[in-house]
């Protein structure tokens, strides 16, 4: 009867086809290893975010006068209310936990290099609309917070010259940040922006799936196949990728929900304090900074001196990400057979990305902007000089097949 229903579903939609081309007739390479589990923990979050944040939706009040009192009443009346705003809030924190290790698996092991440009360009995409996403929906709570962070974000278009000012005024709507923006981002934050991070998932799997997934070898196993077109390195993602997928659901759940349970604030690096205070246009908090997953960039922002030079550093900081597979030169993918200068590189640009951030969670001081102008110059230094020293060093003989 099974067979029949399905047979009768495939003469109208491709649901076999689409489930063998993606899942039990895609064959992946063999020796995928603890990095390769956050492409699927990235999809896992992404859930949990959509599912969330609608349930949050039903309780919530997009107006400058009730938007802060109904994230209260969701904590104190709603029934389980508290954990589903933990889920989301502590969500976002693990979202781009997730996604900076897998982007840190493509830096490791090539996995932006030809021919899988596309795959990588998509990605970027994707975190560039994540970044938003998140920044939008960081102005819901209207906390004291929220509401001076945005201010801080949005004035920086003003330093565009010629537009900046009515560029900065037509993105908040008002002359200042009002009930009127908080509209407009709860749009964008519920609807706009999840659409596009869906199109862009779906296009980054399938772009994926027509290259074949990447490895820690940097090996292609295509070039190695049976009398039956299998690939002799590769093993067919179900069952046993999406079972060992699940070793690190598991894994990651245990972690994730022991914050929630027990450090869902993290010591106000996830909710900060000054956030549960409701926004006030006339009170400025000690310190101003963003969410810890924008400190970074926030960080090469305040290095430079000029507001326009430090608007222009830090869109350059995000966007020299996207040109990242035509500045590698190096004859191999992985950095397991790469020379030392790339490794050596990749520590550096690794160690400035974090002292980075945090420098950006704390108020400036001279040595603390010596340091982050040291840091930005290291960070760019790392893309500038990629295709000098991926061209020049020496590099280690590459397996016909991959190694286990």
């Amino acid at each position: 009867m099974m067979s029949k229903f399905m047979e009768w579903v495939d003469a109208r939609f491709p649901a076999t086809k689409m489930w063998e081309d993606h899942l039990s007739k895609y064959y992946a390479p063999k020796n995928f290893n603890f990095f390769y589990f956050f492409g699927s923990l990235a999809l896992l979050v992404l859930v949990n975010q959509i599912v969330t944040g609608v349930w949050l939706t039903m309780s919530y009040t997009p107006s400058a006068e009730q938007a802060f009192a109904s994230v209260e009443y969701i904590m104190r009346d709603v029934e389980y209310g508290w954990i589903l705003r933990y889920l989301h809030s502590t969500g976002a924190s693990a979202f781009f936990v997730v996604v900076y290790l897998h982007m840190f698996r493509g830096l490791l092991y090539g996995s932006y290099q030809k021919p899988r440009e596309l795959v990588w360009i998509f990605g970027m995409l994707i975190y560039l609309m994540l970044m938003a996403e998140a920044f939008m929906g960081y102005l819901l709570p209207w906390g004291q917070m929220s509401y001076w962070g945005a201010q801080v974000i949005i004035s920086l278009f003003g330093a565009i010259p010629v537009i900046g000012a009515d560029l900065t005024q037509w993105i908040r709507g008002d002359y200042l940040i009002s009930g009127i923006t908080l509209n407009r981002f709860f749009a964008l934050h519920v609807v706009a922006l999840p659409i596009v991070i869906l199109g862009l998932v779906v296009l980054h799997i399938l772009a994926l799936h027509e290259v074949g997934s990447n490895n820690p070898d940097g090996v292609d196993i295509k070039k190695n196949k049976d009398e039956n077109g299998i690939p002799l390195d590769g093993i067919a993602f179900h069952p046993y990728y999406t079972v060992k997928d699940i070793v690190g659901v598991v894994v990651f759940l245990f972690i994730f929900c022991f914050v929630i349970f027990f450090f869902p604030e993290m010591g106000g690096y996830f909710l900060e304090k000054p956030n549960f205070e409701a926004a006030n246009p006339f009170k400025t908090p000690e310190h101003i900074a963003p969410v810890w997953y924008f400190t970074p960039f926030y960080a090469i922002l305040r290095a430079v001196p000029d507001k326009l030079l430090g608007v222009i550093a830090m869109g350059a900081a995000i966007a020299v990400l996207f040109v990242l597979p035509w500045l590698d030169r190096s004859p191999v993918k992985s950095m397991r057979y790469k020379g030392w200068m790339s490794k050596v590189w990749l520590l550096i640009f690794c160690v400035s990305f974090v002292i980075l951030g945090v420098l950006g969670v704390l108020s400036p001081t001279p040595g603390r902007t010596l340091l982050s102008q040291v840091c930005t110059f290291l960070y760019f230094a790392y893309f500038i000089l990629m295709p000098f020293y991926t061209k020049l060093e020496k590099t280690k003989p590459v397996p016909e097949r991959v190694t286990g």
